[in-house]
């Protein structure tokens, strides 16, 4: 319990300072205080693992999201509002949907011990609270992507996807996901699994795609 407690104490010191550096009601020092405190938090959440576990982790789906979801928020403190910057937030923000959802339907029913997915420093911070600040702050805060931009997270999902599997094939990697597996299940077993979750990467961006299209 302290440690959760702990984790909202960051959460509420990172709303703290947004408010007290950058005003309450004025959007644009608004969306500069919410990108800080997005990049403030997905550090501390990313450098939960042990420094020298960090680049091995780097081949889980949620830390690549994750720092996605950080260089992307800096890209667009920094450069503000270009047209690849909204992309990269348009797609990391579909990143890290995808991370909450898997997580919560496909993860935690697989795992028997998975109260470190939501409950532990990295689990609580890359799998709730950073997710979710990057949504509204993409939804309400942030210029929105152009419909060329639709099948990029599905893109480089399959990517991600095909790098892990041939991994796994070689035995250079385990995982990281049960599903990427390909040597302890079938071929159709595989083939299903990348079929399902780019039908549900798709389905995300387009969501977040047209959804932000009407509140913009």
């Amino acid at each position: 319990m302290a440690v959760i407690d702990g984790h909202f104490i960051w959460v509420g010191l990172c709303i703290i300072l947004q408010k007290r550096l950058y005003g309450r009601y004025n959007k644009c020092m608004n969306i500069k205080g919410m990108l800080i405190s997005i990049i403030v938090l997905e550090i501390w959440g990313i450098t939960a693992v042990k420094r020298k576990k960090l680049l091995k982790s780097m081949i889980y789906y949620t830390q690549l999201s994750n720092v996605a979801g950080m260089f992307s928020a800096l890209f667009l403190l920094v450069f503000g509002s270009a047209d690849w910057v909204i992309g990269l937030r348009f797609l990391s923000v579909c990143m890290l949907t995808m991370t909450v959802l898997v997580t919560i339907f496909i993860l935690r029913p697989m795992l028997k011990n998975n109260r470190a997915l939501f409950w532990s420093r990295s689990g609580f911070f890359l799998h709730i609270v950073c997710p979710l600040l990057n949504l509204i702050s993409y939804f309400f805060l942030e210029e929105h992507a152009e419909g060329i931009m639709l099948f990029l997270p599905a893109a480089v999902t399959l990517l991600y996807g095909i790098i892990m599997i041939y991994m796994n094939y070689i035995g250079k990697v385990d995982g990281p996901y049960p599903f990427l597996r390909v040597r302890e299940q079938s071929k159709k077993a595989t083939v299903i699994w990348i079929i399902l979750l780019l039908i549900l990467i798709g389905f995300i961006s387009t969501v977040i795609y047209w959804s932000s299209a009407m509140i913009k």
